[in-house]
């Protein structure tokens, strides 16, 4: 087990990001008592539980993060569960969530097991030799909103909106063959256990994937040395981090969820709380009538010094 370190370990809230495959047979009696330590810890945040393991990122006191990463691993199963930690001074999360899932991480594909088969992993330190490699085809498995604000030098976007849509995307790419070899990478590593599984299934051989995801890479590879561009895009309410796992720039439309830019905050079509540039034409009257009388609500409590649940 490894405890993850970072120069902002003084900032009081601890979030933890966690996977682990694992065949669970038993997922569904583990969600009540999960949700209970949670609960008694003072934890927020999502765990998502299926037959093939657990995932999520959780948030609260370092002395509530120990005591829930005890417990999971206290299963045989998750008995070398690794997580990933950064560190904020507000709670990114409003409530806690465990819940049943077909798979931890959507993929849709039947038979995919990466307890079985995997790409090879590569340390963040071995990172940029494999990808500066003009032989290797660097692909980014993570969505298109994700990728528009930050990847890698020369990765493949396969611009979809949901990771469902990879294998087809995979299928559909001529030039890959058989022997090409193939780097991958995603946020936190799980996608890229899953689709490196894929890849394998699909008769790639050469195939690799970045060891703790680009989470991993930020908070090891110094700034003067990294091949990232960009923010990092995280699911929860910093939106996005950067270089040693600082909060970065980007806010959040909290009609569609979509990051945004200062920039994308003047355009005409931002309304806090409303519309941005991502919807403003994919929502309708009665949507935004609904996401104003929210917004009205977050902004009393704010003057209320209480945080709204919709915020």
């Amino acid at each position: 087990m490894t405890q993850e370190k970072s120069e902002h370990t003084n900032l009081p809230i601890v979030v933890a990001a966690l996977y682990h495959f694992a065949r669970f047979p038993d997922f569904k009696n583990f969600q009540e008592p999960l949700l209970d330590v949670c609960n008694d810890n003072g934890i927020k945040g999502t765990l998502l539980l299926a037959h093939e393991g657990i995932n999520g990122t959780v948030s609260g006191s370092r002395a509530g993060i120990d005591a829930l990463l005890k417990f999971i691993r206290s299963n045989h199963l998750f008995a070398d569960l690794v997580h990933k930690e950064s560190f904020t001074d507000e709670q990114p999360f409003y409530r806690m969530k465990v819940r049943l899932k077909k798979e931890i991480v959507t993929m849709g594909v039947e038979d995919i097991d990466p307890n079985k088969i995997v790409g090879t992993y590569v340390a963040p330190e071995k990172w940029n030799e494999l990808i500066s490699d003009p032989d290797t085809i660097v692909i980014d498995t993570r969505n298109d909103y994700e990728v528009a604000i930050g990847t890698f030098e020369g990765a493949v976007d396969p611009k979809t909106k949901t990771f469902r849509e990879f294998p087809d995307w995979v299928r559909q790419q001529k030039e890959l063959n058989k022997d090409t070899k193939i780097a991958m990478f995603c946020t936190g590593g799980i996608r890229c256990e899953k689709s490196t599984a894929f890849m394998k299934q699909e008769g790639f051989d050469d195939v690799y994937h970045l060891e703790g995801g680009i989470l991993k890479y930020l908070e090891e590879v110094p700034k003067e040395a990294s091949k990232w561009q960009g923010d990092c895009f995280v699911f929860d309410e910093r939106v996005s981090v950067g270089h040693g796992l600082v909060q970065g720039d980007y806010d959040q439309c909290h009609a569609c969820r979509m990051p945004l830019s200062d920039e994308d905050m003047k355009l005409p079509s931002y309304e806090k709380g409303i519309s941005c540039l991502h919807c403003i034409d994919k929502k309708s009257d009665e949507d935004r009538t609904r996401f104003r009388d929210r917004q009205l609500q977050v902004e009393l409590a704010k003057k209320r010094g209480e945080k709204h649940i919709g915020s």
